[in-house]
C-alpha cells in the first residue's frame, strides 16, 4: 500500500496539529499502523500504533506523556494522530507506517526502533515546533 501522511507544520509551543495517514485498504488489509518520527540527528522512535481491527492503541509513554491520541476510521481507510501540548522536542518528521503483524508489544525490538517489523511507509511530514 501506498501510504500518504500530511497535517504536518509549524506550530507554537503549546499547539495542537493533527496528523492524517491514508492509504488505499489501509486499515482494511493492514493490522496495524503505527506513527513513528524523526528528528535530526537522532534515532528512529514510535511514537503509537493503533489495531485497526478493534482499536487497541498503543503509546510510548516517554514519547506522549499523554499528549497525543491515535484513532482511525475505517471507512476513510485513514489513521489519525492528534498532538496537543507541543513542544519543540517534538519537532521531527513523523512518519506512518503499516504491518501485517501487530502493534503488540508496541516495543523497540533491541531497543532499535528501525526493526520494528512496518513493511510499508508513508513519505513523511514535518513538524515543526517553534515561536
Amino acid at each position: 500500500v501506498q501510504l500518504q501522511a500530511s497535517g504536518g507544520g509549524l506550530v507554537q509551543p503549546g499547539g495542537s496539529l493533527r496528523l492524517s495517514c491514508t492509504g488505499s485498504g489501509l486499515t482494511s488489509g493492514y493490522p496495524a499502523i503505527g506513527w513513528f518520527r524523526q528528528a535530526p540527528g537522532k534515532e528512529r522512535e514510535g511514537v503509537s500504533c493503533i489495531s485497526s481491527s478493534d482499536g487497541s492503541t498503543y503509546y510510548t509513554d516517554s514519547v506522549v506523556k499523554g499528549r497525543f491520541t491515535i484513532s482511525r476510521d475505517n471507512a476513510k481507510n485513514t489513521v489519525y494522530l492528534q498532538m496537543n501540548s507541543l513542544t519543540p522536542e517534538d519537532t521531527a518528521v513523523y512518519y506512518c507506517a503499516a504491518s501485517v503483524f501487530s502493534c503488540h508489544p508496541w516495543s523497540p525490538l533491541g531497543g532499535d526502533w528501525t526493526r520494528a517489523d512496518f513493511g510499508s511507509w508513508g513519505q513523511g511530514t514535518q513538524v515543526t515546533v517553534s515561536s
